[in-house]
């Protein structure tokens, strides 16, 4: 594909947005208390947003 977006890229804008913009507040440094407000979740259920985020990312780069 040449549309300069590598197989990481393409799979997280592919994602449901929470998922998406969890993992990418993640990997930018920010801190879990802003994530969970910005994905509306409790700080013990982030593991799990992340967990279920990262196997949708990894069946969605999979299918490429």
């Amino acid at each position: 594909m040449s549309d300069g977006l590598d197989e990481r890229e393409r799979a997280l804008r592919k994602l449901p947005l929470p998922y998406s913009l969890a993992l990418r507040l993640r990997d930018a440094g920010v801190a879990r208390e802003v994530i969970c407000e910005y994905v509306g979740v409790e700080g013990d259920s982030l593991d799990g947003v992340y967990r279920i985020a990262e196997a949708k990312l990894i069946a969605l780069q999979h299918k490429e």
